[in-house]
């Protein structure tokens, strides 16, 4: 039984980590979590855009 209330412990200490956490988000607001995001989608499309030109050049010269 004390392995079980261990658990416990261990389920109300990661419960307490995510209240901080999302406390911490609420007071310094969202606008950061969003340009972070949208940076990340904007590498991501580069990101897309070359290899499909890549791929496109490769199955150019392939197909020649």
């Amino acid at each position: 039984s004390r392995q079980k209330t261990e658990r416990n412990y261990i389920m109300l200490h990661w419960a307490l980590v995510f209240l901080v956490v999302a406390i911490i988000a609420a007071v310094f607001g969202f606008a950061g979590i969003a340009s972070a995001s949208a940076g990340i989608a904007q590498i991501l499309f580069f990101i897309f855009i070359a290899l499909f030109l890549v791929t496109l050049l490769l199955r150019a010269f392939r197909s020649g």
